[in-house]
């Protein structure tokens, strides 16, 4: 029997948190392919070209952004910018018989038009990754992040910490959350295929 085709969307608890390097993780430990919907700003080296320049397998597949967007802002208000409105029905899931990460922009409630947000981006069928890094303030985004996704009665299926190591934080959210723990992305002096292969490799059984 073919093993179950899993959908994980990567959402973070806001922006540069390490959703893109989660996602490549991902990518990689499933050989999964990987959908951005929304890209928005440094569409020269936008994340699907981040993630695919970071895989080492040859089986992922990248699939094209739903809409690019030319200012690096929040998605409602780069489309007005490049004279358009998101529409949902306008993102279509790309078919495939792979596992798919997706990834989402920002964190949870980032507006994409005047009642929709990055939230409604998530099917019944997705698995949702929460990526967190500490900072000050980042237990109550964490723990919001997740009130959220409850409120909607959508699962998260576990969280990564990102970066340097805080006990005191990650605990609390682990024991108010309940949430499993996927693993850390440590502070690397960089990325690139063999760092990220490696956390794969550390993440595969977790995940």
């Amino acid at each position: 029997m073919a093993p179950k085709q899993r959908k994980l969307f990567v959402t973070g608890i806001g922006t540069d948190v390490g959703k893109t390097i989660a996602s490549a993780i991902l990518t990689e430990a499933l050989q999964a392919d990987y959908w951005k919907p929304i890209q928005a700003g440094d569409l020269e080296h936008s994340d699907s070209s981040k993630v695919s320049a970071l895989l080492s397998n040859s089986k992922s597949h990248m699939f094209e952004n739903s809409y690019q967007l030319s200012t690096p802002a929040s998605p409602h208000f780069a489309a007005e910018l490049d004279g358009i409105t998101i529409d949902l029905k306008q993102i279509k899931e790309p078919k495939t018989s792979n596992h798919l990460v997706i990834e989402g922009a920002g964190g949870l409630l980032v507006p994409l038009n005047e009642t929709d947000c990055i939230i409604d981006l998530i099917q019944k069928d997705y698995e949702v990754i929460l990526v967190s890094r500490h900072y000050l303030g980042s237990i109550n985004h964490t723990l919001l992040s997740l009130e959220a996704l409850k409120n909607r009665n959508i699962p998260c299926a576990g969280i990564i910490f990102s970066g340097d190591e805080n006990p005191a934080t990650e605990s609390i959210i682990l024991a108010k959350s309940g949430v499993k723990f996927l693993g850390r992305i440590e502070n690397e002096p960089y990325f690139d295929a063999n760092v990220i292969a490696y956390y794969a490799d550390k993440f595969k059984d977790n995940i």
